[in-house]
């Protein structure tokens, strides 16, 4: 699975620029079309605005990470994995006994996008699995990314040259179109376009870019895991979830 947008709408954490090496092979999102038609040529791409676009392909596919993708109500999500409490989320949410992992997913987010303000990590952490997904909803310009807590699901994200997000399971494909500057995804942690990278399993403390550096003391690498020594600040977690909508929104309190 894949996704490319424009600094705009990706808006892309600045860290993933810290390396300073390959920055001459970074791609243009229509050099990356023309890359993943190549390696994938059985692959479903969907176009959106302004060389925007997500796909999904069934090359090298396992049975036990399938890959899908679906389009509702102009919303696309493309997941890697198979989330193991499906029957259950199905009866939560209302769905049909039909109603794929990538339709759950979907329906997850239209929970966080109409029921604000309902904490993103409440919702995520009740997904059990082995997943990746990203989705994007195309009326509001949300992108949203997650990654199950272990890493089971390769995820990999970087920045190319003219500052466009570029979100992959495929290391290879990342690295052509990013060069150095990607790392990745990093595993329990979800990633919103509005406010930023934090960890569902630990959403009171801050996730951090940590950098690596080389012999030469260039930055090479950048990774980012859970700083349990800094708390980030947020609203009592106290009640039954039924209570966090009856609380205001805390300005920042999502932030990275």
């Amino acid at each position: 699975m894949l996704a490319v947008f424009e600094k705009a709408i990706g808006n892309p954490p600045e860290e993933l620029k810290l390396p300073s090496m390959g920055l001459e092979t970074m791609k243009s999102r229509q050099d990356i079309v023309d890359i993943v038609r190549s390696l994938w040529p059985d692959s479903t791409v969907y176009s959106l605005a302004n060389w925007n676009f997500m796909a999904s392909s069934h090359e090298n596919e396992s049975p036990s990470q399938p890959r899908s993708i679906v389009v509702t109500d102009d919303i696309f999500c493309v997941i890697t994995g198979a989330l193991e409490n499906t029957t259950e989320l199905r009866r939560h949410y209302g769905l049909s006994r039909q109603a794929t992992d990538a339709m759950v997913i979907v329906e997850v987010y239209k929970v966080l996008r109409d029921r604000a303000p309902y904490p993103s990590d409440q919702v995520i952490k009740d997904l059990e699995g082995k997943f990746a997904f990203i989705l994007f909803d195309a009326r509001s310009g949300t992108l949203f990314i997650a990654r199950d807590r272990e890493g089971c699901i390769e995820l990999h994200w970087g920045i190319t040259g003219d500052g466009s997000l570029v979100c992959c399971n495929d290391l290879n494909i990342t690295r052509e179109a990013c060069g150095k500057s990607c790392a990745p995804f990093p595993p329990g942690c979800i990633f919103m376009n509005g406010s930023g990278l934090k960890s569902f399993d630990h959403p009171l403390y801050k996730v951090r870019a940590i950098a690596r550096e080389d012999d030469n003391g260039l930055i090479c690498r950048v990774m980012f895991q859970v700083d349990l020594y800094t708390r980030l600040p947020s609203i009592p977690r106290t009640g039954s979830a039924a209570n966090w909508a009856e609380n205001a929104a805390v300005p920042g309190k999502e932030n990275i």
